[in-house]
């Protein structure tokens, strides 16, 4: 072969049709092409390969031996090419890869750790990397490949990233299961405005939240006597107080030692979205893990408040 970069790659389909049929005639039909046109391409198989490839027959054509050594790379090249082109195959219950994601505490329980047991049967020997959410580094991140997908807010979801709505959440107040509050079913805006109440603030040292901006509508206010930076240590504090905590549901579902009761007044939940690069968007085994959270998010087989 004189020079790759010289070559028709379509020369070499050309040249196993002719090694196949050994016939000018049906190699053409098999290409599609006419047969003055397919003497044509045997013409310039001939140059580029510096071997006349074949001879003429009584019946058709017979290759040289050159041509009879160039069968099988041959065949084997034109396979790895059109390998190439396919999609690459994925099996979960072997593949061996580490997917990372980015979350608030919140989002490990509300929608990792659920993701996580259906991850466990489904992919046992996938690797989950849980790193912690940056939202001035999250585009950065997806683009280079640092993480795989993100668990964000559609506020904070940049525009430019494939996202997906997992859930809509809700907030209720919670409070250990023996707490004075607990006795009564339902919790009027009297005595929840009455109670000692810690918040979470992510900036740290807040003591003010979108449950004071309900109450300040209806000229009401509570007493918020703990700020705390994490979610994941409100549940010890309440099971240990008389404090209670206005908390998303899918947090504090099925925790034990505390209850939960309804809000006493409307307060706006949040949207819980998945977000990725398009760079993986069409990867199969990030759509087949992505496909995995989405279902763990909403399949009634797995809690729909934790």
């Amino acid at each position: 072969m004189r020079n790759l970069n010289t070559l028709d790659l379509n020369l070499l389909k050309a040249l196993d049709a002719l090694l196949d049929e050994r016939n000018v005639t049906r190699a053409a039909a098999r290409l599609g092409v006419s047969q003055p046109a397919m003497s044509g391409i045997l013409t310039r198989l001939r140059d580029s390969f510096g071997d006349p490839l074949f001879v003429r027959a009584q019946r058709g054509i017979i290759p040289t031996q050159r041509a009879l050594d160039l069968c099988l790379p041959v065949k084997q090249a034109l396979g790895q090419i059109d390998a190439l082109l396919q999609p690459p195959h994925f099996d979960p219950a072997l593949a061996s890869l580490t997917f990372s994601i980015a979350a608030t505490d919140y989002a490990l329980r509300a929608v990792v750790l659920p993701f996580l047991t259906m991850l466990k049967q489904q992919a046992p020997l996938v690797r989950v990397a849980l790193l912690p959410l940056d939202h001035a580094q999250i585009h950065r991140q997806l683009e280079r490949g640092q993480i795989d997908l993100a668990l964000l807010t559609p506020d904070s979801t940049p525009p430019d990233l494939h996202a997906r709505e997992l859930f809509r959440e809700h907030y209720v107040c919670v409070m250990r299961a023996d707490h004075p509050a607990a006795a009564t079913p339902v919790l009027s805006l009297d005595t929840f405005c009455q109670l000692d109440h810690a918040l979470v603030s992510y900036a740290g040292g807040q003591f003010c939240g979108v449950t004071d901006t309900a109450l300040q509508q209806q000229g009401r206010q509570r007493r918020v006597s703990l700020s705390v930076k994490s979610f994941l240590i409100l549940p010890d504090i309440l099971r240990n107080s008389d404090m209670v905590a206005t908390l998303p549901s899918r947090l504090v579902n099925g925790l034990p030692g505390l209850v939960v009761r309804e809000m006493p007044l409307p307060v706006p939940g949040f949207v819980k979205i998945a977000a990725w690069h398009p760079r993986s968007h069409h990867d199969p085994a990030q759509r087949c893990l992505r496909d995995l959270l989405f279902a763990s998010s909403a399949s009634p087989a797995l809690p729909q408040d934790s």
